[in-house]
């Protein structure tokens, strides 16, 4: 099919709205010039701080009861990467997600002190539940088998069984069956009626050719306490094949109970390329456990909002260094919306399983990176996408000059140009970057090859998710498989924002076509919006009205009445050129028959309408005449001041302060 080029208007050809002449200027010298602030959705400023919402850090919060399927031995809270004087120490055990860091000395005491009482325990359960005889084999068949393991000799014929003897109630079978697993990971129990029937662990074995014994026996020590929020996590690793091979086995064995995750250490650099694999349990793991016997209360999981300064500084790769920081991954946190990286800015956050104290105990560590964390509190929920209002913006535009062929005076174009943006409508939408940078040249490179493994040595560190997802492809193929696992790679929040993106990306485009097309005329075939102060993403199909022919003659309707549908499942198309439109591009995009419905990605995107044209909120702005420099001119010096603006506005949620200072200055970036 012949391109048709009336529908491939793009963004270089828009027509502007308002009429001025315009100035030119210079946006993002620095990131201080250009800072972006959420409003949230009661109106306010989330860098500023609420009495009533502010964390105390004097005030303790209790510490919720744990859920458990049944009654299970404590734990140690241990990670394999202790360091003390640069020295790595290893534990083996699991770290729970909502215990503050201690020191490393501290943790030693602790972790020590833990261990002590836990073989204390498993002599008091022992000690009661089985008698001196079957204790005492118990211990030898243990001893048998780890022998046997430690030999290299291979068993031959059924595994060896060692029977515990009936146990008829329930409760002391659980926790004979939870002693026995913590004290011998190495060994597995199955109940037969009453019966409590010991058997080597295979599957430890297995993985004690992957990993050290030491690592082997906590991971199984984690798997059978099921502590709910809780990871453990194996020694630092700088063979990427090996860390593959443990993923492997771990997915292949535990995948539908746990899952895997690789994080760089926190001193990670070329000079040292240690990797740690975490593993925590997915959450459906403990959304369909049973009520323990005693009907203990389900746990409530811990949020904690916080407003998040960053400075340069793109925001995925913010969230991977405080996942990194708190012991968590990415896909714990939530926001309302992505930030600009050359630039301030402030959002709202969500992070889960975090308290207040331990997320204010790492204030410091941030500053480092350019990160301040402000308004730490609790909160009932996390947050989604297009949860706020919109933004404030405060913006200075350096080297200010008259269009080519101006001459009018520099300032009163200027006034112009701003008053008259004030009390019109401009258009919103979002302008595509195209550089030629290490992210962009890896990316064509994946293109050209398909080869996620040699993209991987190309892609920038701080890509986090760029990497999150060749990593998947690397690991399991350039398949449809693959595919959907490097999908899954992604948390939730991230692929529902691509999946925004692709659909902002054909609204903007079908703006464009629309104004270059119809101009500020209301049409037969249009969408309009019934409803004067309803929010764009709220607004009913009830509330949307297809303009008749009669509608257009009579100029029944207005420009800033016009929607278009965001793409989804459950909006209409304009009954125009517009709406052909959209049908030519799903057709060119593959999506001509997709409902936006896809289960097999856990896709559900309804759509929404948004009109075409918003209004720039509390426009404010200021001249600045800078310090008087020597310039060059014809040969000759001569003293010029330079002015910069300085402007602030509000924008609604979706809208873009690059666009709009597009039409204020009439002047593409």
């Amino acid at each position: 099919m012949e391109e048709d080029t009336d529908f491939r208007i793009r963004f270089n050809s828009l027509c502007f709205i308002t009429d001025h002449v315009g100035f030119h200027g210079t946006i993002k010298s620095s990131p201080s010039d250009f800072v972006v602030i959420e409003i949230d959705e009661q109106g306010q400023l989330v860098n500023k701080a609420s009495d009533e919402h502010v964390y105390k850090v004097h005030k303790v919060l209790p510490e919720p009861n744990n859920l458990a399927k049944k009654p299970k031995l404590d734990l140690q809270n241990v990670s394999f990467e202790e360091r003390s004087n640069q020295e790595v120490k290893t534990s083996a055990g699991c770290s729970d997600d909502d215990q503050n860091y201690e020191p490393a000395s501290e943790k030693a005491d602790t972790i020590k002190d833990g261990i002590l009482r836990g073989e204390k325990e498993h002599l008091d359960v022992f000690g009661s539940l089985l008698d001196e005889k079957t204790n005492e084999l118990l211990n030898q068949y243990a001893g048998d088998i780890k022998e046997k393991w430690n030999s290299k000799t291979e068993l031959i014929g059924p595994s060896p069984e060692f029977s515990l003897g009936r146990i008829l109630d329930k409760n002391q079978r659980a926790t004979l069956h939870s002693a026995v697993r913590q004290k011998f990971p190495f060994l597995i129990t199955v109940g037969k009626n009453s019966e409590i029937v010991v058997k080597p662990n295979l599957e430890c074995k297995e993985l004690c050719h992957l990993v050290s014994e030491e690592e082997a026996f906590g991971f199984f020590k984690y798997l059978d306490a099921r502590k709910e929020n809780s990871k453990f996590t194996f020694k630092s690793d700088t063979d990427k094949e090996h860390r593959k091979a443990v993923h492997h086995f771990v997915n292949k064995k535990f995948g539908n109970l746990v899952e895997t995750k690789s994080f760089p250490e926190l001193n990670y650099s070329a000079d040292n390329p240690n990797v740690v694999i975490t593993v925590r349990f997915r959450e459906k793991a403990h959304k369909h456990k049973k009520r323990s016997l005693h009907e203990c209360p389900e746990r409530k999981v811990i949020h904690t909002a916080f407003t998040l300064r960053k400075e340069n500084l793109e925001m995925f790769e913010a969230v991977g260094f405080l996942a990194i920081k708190l012991g968590v991954i990415p896909s714990d946190f939530s926001y309302a919306g992505l930030k600009d990286k050359k630039a301030i800015t402030y959002q709202a956050m969500v992070v889960r399983k975090v308290t207040p104290e331990r997320l204010k105990n790492i204030e410091k560590e941030l500053e480092k990176k350019r990160m301040n964390i402000l308004n730490i509190r609790s909160v009932d929920d996390s947050l989604r996408l297009g949860q706020l209002k919109g933004n404030h913006f405060d913006i200075v535009i350096r080297n200010l000059k008259n269009q080519i062929n101006d001459s009018t005076n520099l300032r009163e174009r200027i006034l112009e140009a701003i008053e008259n943006v004030k009390v019109k409508a401009v258009k919103l939408f979002l302008t595509p970057e195209d550089s030629d940078d290490p992210v962009n040249r890896a990316k064509k490179y994946f293109l050209q090859t398909d080869d996620a493994k040699g993209t991987l040595s190309l892609m920038p560190e701080f890509k986090v998710r760029e990497r999150a997802l060749l990593e998947s492809l690397h690991r399991f193929g350039m398949t449809e498989e693959g595919c959907v696992q490097a999908w899954f790679s992604f948390p939730h929040s991230m692929r529902i924002f691509y999946v925004h993106a692709y659909s902002s990306k054909i609204w903007n485009e079908a703006a464009s076509y629309r104004l270059a097309t119809y101009g500020s005329r209301v049409v037969e075939g249009d969408l309009v919006c019934l409803e004067e102060d309803v929010d764009d993403e709220h607004l009913p199909s009830s509330k949307v009205h297809l303009v008749t022919e009669e509608d257009e003659s009579a100029n029944t309707y207005a420009i800033h009445q016009v929607v278009l549908p965001v793409l989804g499942y459950n909006i209409q198309y304009p009954k125009n050129k517009v709406g052909q439109w959209y049908q030519e591009v799903l057709s060119r995009d593959g999506l001509q028959t997709c409902r936006f419905k896809i289960p097999p990605l856990k896709l559900n995107v309804p759509g929404c309408y948004r009109k075409i044209l918003k209004h720039p909120h509390n426009l404010s702005y200021q001249l600045i005449e800078d310090a008087d420099i020597d310039v060059k001119k014809d040969g000759s010096h001569i003293d010029e001041a330079t002015l910069s603006l300085l402007i602030s506005f509000d924008l609604d949620a979706s809208c873009y302060a690059t666009v709009c200072l597009r039409e204020i200055m009439k002047h593409d970036f």
